[in-house]
Order: structure tokens, then sequence, then C-alpha cells
């Protein structure tokens, strides 16, 4: 199986035997595991803030970065051998989007041969930091708030409602506030912190107050009569 993981479509006549089944499976252990990490990482965040950190976390960068980590495509280059053209075989192996399907192809390789308990642990440790960054630095949702807003010449602003706890373990609770009411509150170690969750919920509020809603349904020549009412 291992093999399969490295084996390219364009090496076999049939495709089942390369990597593809392995990476259809994967990406879906992937989110699993990932999924189930955020949720009970970030036990405060909005569904809305979860959905954004995932959608980093399991990019197609990102995969192809955790394969360039664990050297997954010099692992390619090994196994294909001297029976391929090395410099199509180098090309291969250094594309974003194989880099990627490897890294989901060997997910579900371990997935299959050792189960979800085994399997997610390793995915964890895999994607920490690339975690770590979504959650720290990546996703600003002050900004794409205010971007959100601009749009209807709006504004946000937050306010500190709770401060809590010890100088040295500091809690902040805080509201962004649009148009005089309070659409979303966060909670954190600090202001910022508290200010990005509260935005990421305000996020959340908003995009659902403009999505359309589900249109009544009608038919062309109303409801058939029954003979009786004929």
């Amino acid at each position: 199986m291992v093999r399969q993981v490295f084996t390219h479509s364009s090496w076999v006549g049939d495709r089942a035997r390369s990597y593809e089944r392995l990476e259809f499976l994967g990406d879906s252990v992937l989110n699993l595991a990932l999924t189930t990490e955020l949720y009970r990482r970030y036990p405060l965040f909005a569904e809305g803030h979860l959905a954004r950190l995932r959608a980093y976390v399991v990019s197609r960068e990102t995969c192809a970065a955790v394969a360039r980590e664990l050297g997954l495509g010099k692992r390619m280059v090994r196994i294909a051998g001297d029976g391929r053209e090395a410099a199509e075989v180098e090309q291969l192996a250094a594309n974003a989007n194989v880099l990627a399907d490897l890294t989901e192809a060997l997910i579900g390789a371990i997935y299959i041969t050792y189960g979800f308990p085994t399997v997610r642990p390793a995915v964890i440790e895999a994607f920490a930091a690339h975690i770590s960054f979504a959650e720290k630095s990546y996703v600003d949702f002050k900004t794409e708030l205010q971007e959100v807003l601009a749009k209807t010449a709006r504004s946000v602003v937050y306010r500190t409602v709770v401060e809590s706890g010890p100088a040295h373990d500091r809690r902040f609770e805080v509201e962004a506030v649009v148009d005089g009411a309070a659409v979303g509150r966060g909670s954190g170690p600090s202001k910022k912190r508290a200010e990005q969750q509260a935005a990421a919920e305000a996020l959340t509020v908003l995009t659902a107050e403009a999505a359309p809603k589900e249109r009544p349904r009608v038919r062309l020549f109303g409801r058939r009569r029954s003979k009786e009412e004929a």
C-alpha cells in the first residue's frame, strides 16, 4: 500500500492502482480529524469561526506544505525508481497539487491500516503548527468584518462588558456593536483575542441575515382537484 500512496495516475494503466482512491478517502478522514480537534480545542468559538479556521487548515496549500515538511515529494522520487524519466518525476514531486494529494493519500492509507484512533493523533501532530498559525495569525476577523460593513456604509465598535480574573490570568468578554446593537460576543485572555472572537460571531450572524430566504413553493396549475370536487 505504501507504493500505491506514491503512485501517480499517469504511471499506471488502471487509475484504481494509483493514489487517487486513497486520496479520496484521506480527504474525508483529514476533515473529520481536524474538525473534531478544532471543536474540542476551541469550545468558545462560534461555528463560523471554526469553519474559517478549518478552511485554511485543510486547504490544498496547507496539505502541500505538510507534504514538504514530511518529505513526501522526495519519497515519491525514490519510489518511482529508474524506470521513469527523472525530470518528469521531479516535476510531479514538486507540484503543489500532487503534494497535497500525497498527504491525503497517506492519511487514507494509515486509516485503512490502523484505524481512526491511530490516524487522528498523527494528523493533529502533522498539522499542529498550521492550526496554531490559523488561530493566531491567519484569520483576521476584525478586518473581514470591517470590509463587510463598509459595503453598506456601516462600522463596528468593540465594547468590553466583563473583565475578570487575577492580574496573571485576566479574562475579557467583548461585544461587537453594529448600529447600536450587539451582534457578536467573544472572550479571551486579551482584549485582542476577545475582539477577534466577537468579530467572528458577528460575521456569522450578519451572513445568516443576508442569506436569501427560501421562497414558498408554488405549482403552475394549483392543486389537482379530486373527482369528487370536479
